[in-house]
């Protein structure tokens, strides 16, 4: 199957936090957008989230025809995806729930159509069992909020076609994301995992009063957190080296990292250490509320976005996929 037809319309599934936010994405960029959700004021809903987050997408940049006035809201699914170049599901993580769904989401839409999953634990392989056109299935994950953070990882399963998976990294790329292609399924795909990982040995070290909650997090994010908004762990490592770089890193610095890699730690996780972080992150906040917090860390992102030339205009969206 040839997936070469231009991406004029995406449909988006699931309206969530997640779903919303994508639908706010792809608005921005200038595309048609019909939405599909059974739950009661789910439009209402969605639409006061674009409304929220216009004025951070106004700031990130627009693209060429991008209109809230292209929002369209259908309950019945069916009808929803008979037109769409591209679905974006965003439905709750649950393994049998999605299998019925892509079938059904398979069965509504264009077979040249791609048909993408914001999973962000279920394989791609699980999700299209039953599909009858399975080769267009993937997983295009994004991080919370997708209007915002680029990120995008994108996994075929074990029925997709690479052509599918190239359309898709293509796309992503062409509307200002940062697309990377898994090349094998794993649960929970890989960011999550880096996550994960960090925060076993952060939560090891509580455990241990080695450091309290708040000095964690600082220790995370103004210390390697200010660096890996610039540049991945393993670029990192080659200025780590000096002048000979990496290979002189991995040389003369990667035993002594192995030894301290054996020697970290796994948490107990128990009732009390669960109730040591949520004390710890409510002297954090100091009062302030999810939503607020939120507000704060989206303004210093799209700062650190636009110092780094990602502000994700995308005009190549329009040469890309042809949105307008």
């Amino acid at each position: 199957m040839s997936y070469n037809k231009p991406i004029k319309k995406i449909a988006i599934v699931g309206t969530g936090v997640i779903g919303a936010s994508w639908a706010a994405q792809y608005l921005a960029r200038g595309f048609d957008v019909v939405a599909t959700d059974p739950a009661p004021n789910a439009e209402a809903n969605l639409r006061k989230y674009v409304e929220d987050a216009w004025k951070e997408l106004t700031a990130i940049g627009l693209s060429t025809g991008a209109s809230r006035d292209r929002l369209s809201f259908n309950a019945n699914m069916k009808e929803a995806l008979a037109k769409a170049d591209l679905v974006q599901e965003n439905a709750p993580e649950r393994p049998e729930f999605k299998i019925k769904l892509f079938a059904d989401m398979d069965e509504a839409t264009p077979v040249d159509s791609i048909i993408a999953s914001s999973s962000s634990g279920i394989t791609p392989s699980v999700m299209q069992t039953n599909c009858k056109h399975a080769e267009r299935v993937l997983v295009g994950h994004p991080f919370n909020p997708p209007h915002i953070i680029p990120l995008v990882e994108v996994v075929g399963g074990s029925r997709t076609s690479p052509e599918a998976i190239q359309k898709a990294i293509a796309f992503y790329a062409s509307i200002g994301k940062k697309p990377i292609h898994l090349k094998k399924e794993l649960p929970g795909h890989v960011a999550n995992r880096f996550q994960a990982a960090l925060y076993r040995e952060m939560l090891y070290l509580i455990e241990q009063g080695v450091l309290s909650v708040e000095d964690t997090d600082a220790a995370v994010c103004y210390g390697p957190g200010l660096r890996w908004g610039v540049m991945g762990q393993s670029l990192q490592w080659h200025l780590g080296g000096g002048a000979g770089g990496i290979k002189h890193f991995m040389e003369h610095l990667m035993d002594p990292l192995q030894g301290m890699m054996k020697a970290l730690g796994t948490p107990n996780i128990t009732p009390e250490l669960k109730q040591t972080v949520v004390d710890g992150v409510m002297r954090e906040a100091s009062g302030r509320s999810v939503d607020q917090l939120a507000q704060d860390e989206n303004r210093v992102l799209i700062g650190l976005l636009k110092l780094r030339g990602l502000d994700a205009r995308a005009s190549a969206s329009a040469t890309e996929s042809g949105p307008a």
